[in-house]
């Protein structure tokens, strides 16, 4: 019995990824993307910028981080801050902050209120069907979070008959990783599953990694219109962090590692069942999901202000509702939807005592001190969203369509403080050679909330078959995550630090305003893309470091702007030869900022913000390598400020990465890489001050060999 071939069809539409914009053998613009809607739609009628990774371009990458992969998207930079975890610059400078939303198709992989800048790593990304990469501020169907980028992985979808393959790598420092799969189909069922097994020592001391993750979906089609998507996915990660290094270690001892007792240990649960219900005219989709996600962590960025170590935890019960109706009149659309997020969670936190001395080349080495944990947060906390929005669509002529949307988001913390009682107060925390031995603030149990209505507008013009363009605005905004709310900094005194808990309950959201200008196009065998933006954010949510005593805080900055240019190109040069390049400029300031009358930003850079990202690739595939390819890769990251105060900068750098496949027998493969060919020093992340510097040391030379066979 053959599958119905209309829901399979629906299924290829609201799933498959997008054409890669340089890739030739596609038409002039046929591309389609699915995240701005949560559905299929012509990426030439996108008013957006939309980074698109094809399914075949995970599979010859192969990816062994994420940022191997989303780096060659024109604006992206993902560093690697051991194993799997990342920080990311979508225009925005590098962050861990929670300005970024990661989806797995189409669903939040987690709550707004617990925010995870490591998301990634709890998807199966070398496995998946694609990403997209949606720049700025997102959609009005998508709400806080999504401000610098939405980023959405999505999965691969089912095979038309049996099928399987396995592959096997092994490389420098340990590495190793297995990757298995297969689906079928029968009748009207089709499924799919995936496993993910890395592990590898980590090129520096005591910095192993460990992971288990794994996808199944299973589509079934209900008659000729409708279909079922489930999709579970699972993720634990078992990983040792790597401390940052002085100037003189990371000249000297780039492999040593100051926090050798700094762990994390990942659980990611996701379970969703999507219904989608297509006629001629309208669209019907209604998809529950729950997730459930918990995290052990001793973290190595504290230890100097803030040592401690903690659990958290969080379950999500939601869904995402969602009706389109087209019109014959101007080919409109109308979308109505709504989002609910339940999300209840807690947080069980100890100070820890450390030890620490400077060693011979300028830097701080710590160890654990036998004294036992103090017990210094204990709450739980629930996150509840409500998020109606509607987007419509109209084409005025054939050429013109615009589009337009607002969403209203009602955000609300239920905290119960189960702390001492839950008596709001101040207590310490464990004594050590930290400011003022710690003490931390408790606030009663309370709750918080916050609302936005959100608009967007947005135009697409058709100015020839091969060109197109369009102009944007939309407003977003973030809420602050629940450890910015209810965890507050370690302070020297107990007036402090009552006081610097009362303050985070006045966290403002951040508003972000955002002007876009975009053109796509093809001219002979050239395709490309470019675009420029103008944003703006209102009371962004930072951290304030202390230059004496390295205490952070956490307070609203009143405005920073955000401006860059972003192009991408596609080239075939030859028969056999094919040019791929991005590139973006950008400026990063703090227009108004001044912290608590002691220091004044407004007008700096901002820090960990590169002017220039660059990524060329020069890929060669002759008739002789039988489907194989060899591709040399270069990427450039521009110099950027260490510190809000521009006192010193890191110098950025260049790299060369290899890749090369080779398809052999029936079914078999062999491929293997080599990053960082010329084996250069450089950092994946840099801060402190100029006087000062502090580096995260980037990965060396390293090389991967691996075998793949297919049934």
């Amino acid at each position: 019995m053959k599958l119905n071939p209309i829901p399979l069809a629906l299924a290829g539409i609201l799933c498959a990824p997008a054409a890669s914009a340089a890739d030739p053998a596609e038409a002039a613009l046929p591309e389609m993307t699915v995240t701005g809607t949560r559905e299929g739609e012509l990426l030439s009628e996108t008013p957006a910028t939309v980074g698109v990774v094809r399914e075949q371009t995970l599979r010859e990458t192969r990816p062994t981080h994420p940022k191997e992969i989303l780096n060659q998207v024109p604006g992206v930079w993902v560093s690697n801050l051991s194993g799997e975890g990342h920080s990311t610059a979508i225009r925005q400078p590098l962050t861990t902050s929670a300005v970024y939303l990661y989806l797995e198709d189409g669903i939040p992989t987690r709550s707004t209120g617990f925010f995870n800048h490591n998301a990634l790593y709890e998807i199966n990304v070398p496995q998946s069907g694609g990403m997209e990469i949606m720049k700025g501020p997102g959609s009005a169907l998508y709400g806080s979070d999504a401000i610098g980028g939405t980023i959405n992985v999505l999965t691969r979808t089912p095979p038309k008959q049996a099928e399987f393959e396995l592959s096997g790598e092994a490389g420098s420092y340990g590495w190793g990783r297995i990757l298995m799969g297969g689906g079928n189909a029968h009748g009207d069922d089709a499924w799919r599953a995936s496993l993910n097994l890395t592990r590898t020592d980590g090129w520096q001391d005591n910095a192993g990694y460990d992971r288990q993750t794994g996808t199944a979906r299973w589509d079934r089609a209900l008659g000729d219109d409708a279909l079922l998507k489930t999709v579970l996915s699972f993720s634990k990660v078992d990983q040792q962090h790597v401390g940052k290094l002085s100037a003189g270690e990371f000249t000297a001892t780039p492999r040593a590692n100051n926090v050798p007792f700094s762990f994390r240990q990942v659980d990611a649960f996701r379970l969703s069942t999507a219904y989608e219900k297509e006629t001629a005219n309208s669209l019907l989709s209604i998809t529950p999901y729950f997730r459930d996600n918990s995290m052990e962590i001793l973290p190595n960025w504290s230890v100097a202000y803030d040592p401690s170590q903690y659990v958290t935890k969080n379950k999500s019960f939601g869904f995402l509702g969602k009706y389109r109706r087209d019109f014959e009149p101007l080919r409109a659309r109308l979308i109505v939807g709504l989002d609910v997020d339940y999300s209840p969670g807690s947080r069980d936190e100890d100070s820890v005592r450390l030890d620490k001395f400077t060693n011979a080349y300028g830097g701080v080495t710590y160890s654990r001190n036998a004294a036992a944990p103090v017990q210094i947060y204990d709450y739980d906390v629930t996150y509840r969203g409500i998020s109606p929005y509607v987007h419509g669509e109209a084409s005025l002529t054939d050429r013109l369509r615009l589009n337009a949307g607002l969403r209203y988001d009602d955000m609300q913390y239920d905290y119960d403080n189960k702390f001492n009682n839950g008596v709001a107060g101040a207590t310490q925390g464990a004594a050590g050679a930290f400011p003022g031995n710690g003490w931390y603030g408790h606030v009663a149990s309370t709750k918080v909330g916050y609302s936005h209505w959100g608009p967007k507008l947005g135009a697409t013009y058709a100015f020839s078959e091969t060109l197109n363009g369009f102009a944007a605005y939309s407003n977003s905004f973030r809420t602050p995550s629940e450890g910015q709310v209810f965890r507050g900094s370690r302070e020297s005194t107990a007036v402090k630090a009552q006081a610097a808990a009362e303050s985070l309950l006045n966290l403002d959201p951040v508003i972000v305003d955002n002007l876009e200008l975009g053109l796509r196009g093809k001219s002979g065998a050239l395709r490309y893309e470019a675009s420029v933006y103008h944003m703006t954010k209102k009371d962004d949510i930072v951290s304030y470091v202390d230059p004496v005593t390295t205490q952070r805080t956490v307070v609203n900055a009143g405005k920073t702007l955000h401006r860059g240019i972003e192009l991408g190109l596609g080239l075939p040069l030859a028969q056999d030869w094919q040019l791929d390049a991005s590139l973006s400029y950008a400026k990063h300031t703090y227009e108004t900022w001044t912290v608590s009358g002691t220091a004044d930003y407004s007008g700096k850079e901002m820090e960990t913000a590169p002017r220039v990202i660059a990524n060329t690739r020069l890929s060669y595939a002759p008739a002789t390598l039988n489907g194989g390819r060899v591709q040399l890769e270069w990427f450039r990251l521009g110099s950027y400020w260490l510190d809000a105060a521009n006192t010193g900068k890191y110098g950025g750098h260049n790299l060369l990465n290899l890749r090369a496949n080779y398809p052999f027998g029936k079914g078999m493969e062999v491929f293997g890489s080599i990053s960082n060919l010329f084996d250069k020093r450089y950092a994946e992340t840099a801060d402190g001050t100029g006087a000062a510097p502090t580096y995260t040391a980037g990965l060396p030379r390293m090389a991967i060999l691996g075998l793949q066979a297919k049934w």
